[in-house]
């Protein structure tokens, strides 16, 4: 665990042994891309074969900003590429203005760096997570909402990429993470075999100019 400052960052423990990992990738050409589930509270952050997050511990809505914008700047500045989490359009909340000025300060910045990035959407995301945009309980057959969605989308991390994320960030850290993996897919470097169902959520983002990400 980090030493305590004005922004808390900790990489989660990571088993490597569970999952299709992609035979004879050579790791060292792999590009740095980065995942990001930007939050004002916790924003989880992944590359290829970990996570970490940022806390914002301020008292005002000023110093939450500054500090997820140095701890996040922390992880960005030598990506290649950074994939962030869109807007949930169908939630409504009184923090939702300040969510939506803190995604695009990040945003924001990394144009500032010259960093192309693309923006998922949390339904992609999930898709790409698990095959589905709204996988059900199967015990109930309802949709499942809230945590139990947060916790299938983690252990699909821990099932495909022999990630487990946990403590308090393990949900964000597990949402960057396919981020980051939707990101290389795009990019070629897919870091697990995934089915077509699971792929599709791939032909649905919005990316940037490839050329602007592979000539840097």
């Amino acid at each position: 665990m980090s030493a305590p400052t004005l922004f808390d960052t900790e990489a989660s423990a990571a088993t490597t042994a569970i999952g299709p990992q992609i035979p004879n990738q050579n790791h060292n050409q792999i590009p740095k891309v980065i995942g990001l589930d930007v939050a004002m509270g916790i924003t989880g952050i992944a590359g290829e074969g970990w996570t970490d997050y940022v806390k914002a511990k301020g008292q005002s809505q000023h110093s939450r900003f500054e500090q997820q914008l140095a701890g996040i700047a922390d992880h960005i500045r030598h990506a290649r590429f950074v994939v962030i989490e869109g807007p949930a359009f169908s939630k409504n909340n009184n923090g939702a203005d300040a969510l939506s000025a803190m995604r695009w300060m990040v945003r924001h910045d990394l144009w500032k760096r010259r960093i192309p990035y693309a923006v998922v959407n949390p339904d992609h995301r999930i898709m790409y997570a698990v095959g589905t945009a709204a996988p059900k309980d199967p015990d109930t057959g309802k949709r499942l909402k809230g945590v139990p969605l947060k916790a299938v989308v983690r252990a699909a991390v821990a099932e495909t990429y022999g990630i487990t994320t946990e403590g308090e960030a393990k949900y964000d850290q597990a949402d960057a993470y396919i981020l980051m993996a939707m990101g290389l897919h795009w990019l070629g470097y897919p870091l697990a075999v995934v089915p077509d169902t699971h792929r599709r959520a791939i032909g649905s983002v919005r990316w940037p100019d490839r050329e602007a990400v592979t000539a840097r």
